[in-house]
C-alpha cells in the first residue's frame, strides 16, 4: 500500500481540492478539512489583521487572537448550514467580511472604554475591573473583546445592539427608548448576555 503524505486527503491533495468541496466535507463532519481551510487561509488573515490594526490598536491586539476568533466563528456558522460556496469560488471573501467586522468590533470597544473608564475603573458595564494601559492586562483585555464579539455575532440584531448601547456607556432606559423595548426586556437581554459572558471565560480559565 503507498503511503500518503500529510497533505493527502482521501486520494486527493488538500491543495487539489476546492473551497466548495472543503466545506461540504467539514460539514458532512470530515474533521480534516476544517484543517484544510484552515491551513489554506490563516496566514492570509493574519496579514490581513496585521494590516488592518492601527497603530494603536496594534499594540493591544494580538493578530493571531483575530485570526482564532475568525475561524471560530466561521466553523460554528458553517456547521449551522449558513454557507454554501459554488464551486470555482473562494472562501476569502467571506473570511475577509468576517475579519474586518472583528477588527471594526475591536476598534469600538477600545474607543468605549477609552471615553468610559480611567486608568482604574472597569472596560465597560459588562466588563470585569481592567487597568486601561496597563501591559500586564493586555492581552486577557484582547481575549475578553474577542470573547464579546464572538458571542455578539449569536445575538439577533436588536439585542447585539442592546448590549453595544450598553458597552458604549447608554443607561438602560436610554437603551429601552431607543431600541422600542421595555426596560424590563433590556435588563434581561443584559443579565443573560453577562452569564453567557461569565460562563464561556469559566469554561476557559
Amino acid at each position: 500500500m503507498a503511503d500518503h503524505s500529510a497533505d493527502d486527503f482521501g486520494g486527493q491533495e488538500r491543495s487539489d481540492l476546492s473551497d466548495g468541496t472543503l466545506l461540504r466535507r467539514f460539514q458532512a463532519g470530515e474533521d480534516d478539512a476544517a484543517t484544510a481551510i484552515y491551513l489554506r487561509y490563516a496566514k492570509r488573515l493574519q496579514s490581513l489583521a496585521r494590516s488592518q490594526t492601527g497603530d494603536e490598536l496594534a499594540i493591544r491586539v494580538d493578530p493571531e487572537d483575530v485570526v482564532q476568533s475568525v475561524f471560530r466563528t466561521f466553523f460554528r456558522r458553517a456547521a449551522d448550514g449558513h454557507y454554501d460556496i459554488p464551486d470555482g469560488e473562494e472562501l476569502w471573501k467571506l473570511f475577509l467580511v468576517i475579519a474586518l467586522n472583528k477588527i471594526r468590533g475591536l476598534g469600538q470597544f477600545h474607543r468605549a472604554a477609552k471615553r468610559n473608564v480611567s486608568r482604574t475603573t472597569t472596560l465597560s458595564p459588562i466588563g470585569p475591573t481592567v487597568a486601561e494601559g496597563d501591559s500586564a492586562n493586555e492581552n486577557a483585555l484582547t481575549v475578553l473583546r474577542l470573547t464579546i464579539h464572538d458571542l455578539l455575532d449569536q445575538l439577533p440584531d436588536t439585542q447585539r445592539q442592546m448590549v453595544l448601547l450598553r458597552i458604549e456607556g447608554h443607561d438602560v432606559q436610554s437603551i429601552a427608548t431607543g431600541t422600542g423595548r421595555s426596560k424590563r426586556s433590556v435588563e434581561r437581554v443584559l443579565q443573560e448576555f453577562r452569564k453567557r459572558l461569565g460562563s464561556h471565560l469559566q469554561r476557559n480559565e
